[in-house]
């Protein structure tokens, strides 16, 4: 790891965008909002300077990951945007495309943001990759990794000879303390089994997307908690459920859990809502009777 720079690049707390140098080639780990596109371009040159960006690696197709991928390809428009085959798929369909859209005005306008350049119908993939597939960038070796739970195209890079995994959302989020969030929206199990999937690769450093760099010990307690994390939130939703909770009182309780400190300034409250409402239909589904 002493060979390459993790930079936080990112515009706004709920943003995800970190840079990978070598001081040859740069990635760049997922792209943000569209509202905060261009500033995170400028946060790239800032560090690159006059040299190029070589590739943008996307985690999953949530307009939180990649709608800034089209403003930094404007400044950068030979970089190749790579992602899972699913997420490509996505990107193709002007439904989603136009969701991604309603809910980065709905983020900016809460920030004050608003009359930015939209260019959300400009997102790509350049490289659909799956999983075992293998992406090199320059000195830099990938091994793209499925790791489904949070969405069904959600994918991790892992860099063996450096044990580096540039981890997803299926790996929860993280307060850089001592709460994890569990963040399965599409399957339960699957969740635990990709937790699983990535414990196993024996990561000595992982790049949270909404987080940042977790090294050494606190990656192996990171792994030992948030598998019993996501079991917990699951059950303590069954049993809510099962004794008659509506849905606002499941928000409540996942606000009063997790809505916190470093948490609530990185997570916009109406993706938190929608997100925990998917969260109970899911537990619905899969453990209720």
């Amino acid at each position: 790891m002493n060979d390459i720079n993790i930079i936080d690049v990112r515009v706004h707390p709920g943003d995800s965008g970190f840079l990978i140098d070598d001081g040859e080639t740069a990635v760049l780990w997922d792209s943000g909002f569209a509202f905060t596109g261009y500033n995170l371009a400028e946060n790239i040159g800032r560090v690159l300077g006059d040299r190029k960006l070589d590739c943008i690696f996307l985690s999953h197709s949530h307009y939180d990951h990649v709608l800034g991928s089209a403003y930094v390809l404007r400044r950068y428009p030979e970089a190749k945007v790579v992602a899972g085959e699913y997420t490509q798929r996505i990107f193709a369909k002007q439904s989603a495309r136009d969701t991604m859209r309603r809910l980065d005005r709905s983020v900016a306008a809460a920030y004050g943001k608003s009359g930015y350049e939209d260019l959300v119908d400009e997102i790509r993939v350049d490289i659909p990759v799956k999983d075992g597939d293998t992406v090199e960038t320059g000195k830099m070796r990938w091994r793209v990794v499925a790791l489904p739970g949070h969405t069904k195209c959600s994918v991790g890079f892992f860099e063996e000879s450096r044990k580096l995994l540039l981890g997803s959302e299926t790996l929860g989020n993280y307060d850089g303390e001592n709460a994890i969030i569990p963040a399965y929206l599409v399957g339960y199990q699957m969740t635990l089994d990709s937790i699983e999937k990535a414990k196993k690769l024996g990561a000595e450093s992982v790049l949270l997307p909404h987080y940042g760099l977790i090294r050494g010990e606190r990656v192996r307690w990171y792994f030992e908690n948030i598998g019993p994390e996501a079991v917990s939130i699951a059950e303590a939703f069954r049993s809510l459920i099962e004794a008659g909770a509506s849905d606002e009182e499941l928000k409540q309780y996942y606000k009063d859990r997790y809505y916190h400190g470093i948490i609530r300034v990185s997570y916009p409250e109406e993706a938190m809502e929608l997100n925990t409402g998917i969260l109970a239909q899911l537990i619905r589904r899969e453990l209720c009777r």
